[in-house]
């Protein structure tokens, strides 16, 4: 065990050096940790790390669960219900024309029609992780497209919740029809019951955390999250769904601002446990099995990623060059293809969607961010910005009233700052 720990602790270290390193070219967290885990899987043996496989697990599930639990707690539905039309026009969108497009893709593929529905939405979503750090580090918060960007993003993060309780009950292996709509039903309540509680009983839900010790408080947040996270297995939605739910109604409370500030630092070093031992399972000796079908959705994405940007800001009444900016910022694939990943494996659906997930998403999230660098640039031979300086104003105070990653914005945002002064 010594030894283990001893190789574990160096490899969050290494994660540190290469994510300061990554950081200074625009990449992500979510590859580095990748990275890591690759260099440290039994595939490779460059670092003897031996843990058993259900205690690497279990972290792993702690990290799952409280990825999902952060983006409930951020989740603002009175925002999401005061803006919902401005929002479905530009998420919607989005989301029909590249979940879409990516079940035709999956169905081409022919891998099976379960493992369609997956790879559908691993190239069809985005990464919110991703996209706020990206608006935040290349400064493009007062941009007239921000607005439109922040809304879609918001519509993806409720897509998700829907798709994986879809997702879960089409994993279940079901053959009877009636089996089939039972747990469908049963899962659309538990998202319905979930929901109403977070609308209508943070009052009572707040009573819970009144004490003044953090301590106490962390345990109890991190606690509900796993509980909710086992109930969401119970019920067939999955623990991810259970724990966004959970998020969901502790964000609609008082003390949502004091329990994102303690579940924060838990997320990062849970979550970066997720990544790296996703990147333990990865064999990049498999990578040559799945390489053409991750090129043409690699290509695939970017493609229909900029006709989506076009497409969305026509629609919000934007110019070509704003539409290449939201192409580049939505471009970016992180821990939602990764969580679909594992829910594949442990459903035995096809094991190339494993290696499928990790070449994408490492293919992705380097592609995207260096996408997004250079959008600018791309965009200003499509022509001059729409907004006004007066309208970008406007945009950014309703963007900041009405969209739900606030609380996201607001903590990059201090950490781009403490980073400056360093």
């Amino acid at each position: 065990m010594s030894d283990d720990l001893l190789v574990l602790g160096a490899l969050f270290v290494i994660a540190y050096v290469l994510g300061r390193l990554g950081k200074r070219i625009g990449l992500p967290a979510v590859p580095i940790y990748m990275i890591v885990g690759v260099l440290a899987s039994p595939h490779t043996e460059i670092f003897p790390l031996s843990f058993p496989a259900a205690d690497v697990e279990l972290v792993a599930v702690f990290g799952l669960i409280l990825l999902l639990f952060n983006l409930g707690l951020e989740f603002d539905q009175d925002a999401f219900i005061s803006g919902a039309g401005r929002m479905l026009l530009s998420g919607g969108a989005y989301i029909v024309l590249n979940v879409g497009l990516g079940l035709l893709f999956g169905f081409l593929v022919g891998w099976g029609p379960r493992e369609a529905l997956i790879i559908a939405g691993m190239v069809g979503t985005s990464s919110s992780a991703i996209i706020t750090k990206l608006l935040i580090e290349l400064r493009r918060l007062a941009n007239a497209e921000t607005p439109v960007i922040l809304g879609a993003t918001v519509v993806g993060d409720v897509f998700i919740a829907v798709y994986l309780a879809v997702v879960a009950v089409v994993l279940s292996g079901r053959s009877n029809v009636w089996g089939i709509v039972l747990q469908l039903g049963i899962a659309i309540g538990f998202l319905a019951a979930m929901t109403l509680l977070a609308r209508f009983a943070a009052r009572p839900v707040n009573w819970l955390f009144t004490t003044h010790d953090d301590e106490l408080v962390t345990v109890l947040f991190f606690g509900l999250a796993v509980l909710f996270a086992g109930l969401g297995e119970v019920t067939s939605v999955t623990d991810a769904i259970g724990a966004f739910l959970i998020g969901l109604v502790l964000g609609a409370t008082r003390n949502a601002a004091r329990i994102q500030r303690l579940s924060e630092p838990l997320r990062d070093v849970f979550g970066a446990f997720f990544f790296l031992n996703f990147g333990l399972a990865l064999d990049i000796g498999k990578f040559g099995s799945v390489v053409g079908e991750v090129a043409i959705a690699v290509v695939g994405t970017l493609l229909l990623n900029v006709v989506s940007g076009l497409v969305i800001a026509r629609l919000n009444g934007l110019h070509r060059r704003e539409g290449i900016n939201i192409a580049a910022i939505l471009t970016s694939r992180g821990e939602f293809t990764l969580i679909l990943a594992t829910l594949a494996v442990g459903a035995g659906l096809d094991p190339r969607l494993t290696p499928f997930a990790g070449l994408y998403v490492l293919v992705m999230a380097i592609a995207g961010p260096l996408f997004a660098a250079n959008s600018e640039r791309i965009g200003h031979l499509a022509g001059p910005r729409t907004s006004t300086a007066q309208r970008t104003a406007e945009e950014l105070r309703a963007t900041r009233a009405t969209i739900a990653l606030d609380p996201i914005i607001e903590q990059a945002m201090r950490g781009e700052a403490e980073e400056e002064r360093e």
